[in-house]
This record gives C-alpha cells, structure tokens and sequence, in this order.
C-alpha cells in the first residue's frame, strides 16, 4: 500500500445477540453457502465466497453492489478456534482515478453460548488505511450493523 500510516482509528465493536444455538451460528460464518445469503451490507449480494478456513488459509469475498460493481474482499486467516473465535486480515482495495487505494483491518469475532442464543461480538482494528480510504473506513460501523441485521435475520 503506498502513502499509508498506522491508523488513528479506534477498534469498532459491535454485539449481537442471534436466536440460534452456537453451532448453527458458526456454520453461517464458516460455511461458503450460508456466508453468501447475508455478507454485506443492505442491498449487496455476494455472488463469489471462498473460505480456506485455518491458520494462513485465504478469504475471498466479491461482494455485488446494488449498481453490479463488485468490491472484493480478500483476507488471510490468522486464528480459528472452533465454535470460539474467527481472526482474520481483511484487504480492501478499490480503482480510483487509476490508483489502487487499500485498507488492512484485523477482524476477529468472538461466539459466545447462550443456550438456545448466541452472542456474537464483531471487533475490526484498522491496521493501515490509504489516504482516499478513510471515509470507507469511517463507514465501517454502519457496513457492518447492517451485514449483522442481514445475520440476525437468517435466525429470526
């Protein structure tokens, strides 16, 4: 990534309680199929998603915008303890003016059992971020509370 700095940004969490024993909930988020019913935010599809899951194995979400633009999402892996924790680097890049602007943010989410409900909490650090990818970033709670309502829906 060229020009970028160590981001001033804080760590963005968010939890949600889901309506659904833990196991269930893990599959929605380890299992490609069910990953592609609610990734992204309203009105985003995600046409393409490869997860390699396990230390080092690779991410790859093509999330589809209401317009049919795809922003990928692509990531490695860094920690997974099943029905516990899933870490991984999140790589954002988009074409602008004929540049490649990226972003770098650590997620890790946390599944917690509730009995018959899971609670899951979304942290996102981010690491680095191009200049002309601030505001993207700074839009990152709201992409992730709607990706969440898509989530919580599935169990509804």
């Amino acid at each position: 990534m060229s020009d970028t700095k160590q981001s001033e940004f804080k760590e963005m969490i968010l939890t949600r309680t889901l309506n659904a024993p833990r196991d269930l909930v893990w599959k929605a988020w380890t299992d490609p199929n069910m990953v592609s019913q609610w990734w992204g935010p309203h009105g985003f599809t995600a046409p393409l998603c490869q997860l390699d899951l396990r230390p080092g194995g690779e991410i790859l979400i093509h999330m589809k915008d209401p317009e049919g633009g795809i922003n990928p999402m692509n990531g490695t892996y860094k920690e997974i303890v099943p029905l516990e924790k899933i870490v991984f680097s999140s790589y954002i890049a988009f074409e602008m003016d004929g540049k490649k602007p990226a972003a770098e943010i650590l997620i890790t989410i946390l599944f917690a059992d509730k009995g018959s409900q899971t609670e899951i909490q979304v942290r996102a650090l981010p690491i680095k971020v191009d200049p002309e990818l601030i505001p993207a970033v700074e839009g990152m709670e709201e992409g992730w509370t709607q990706t969440l309502e898509k989530l919580t829906a599935i169990f509804a």
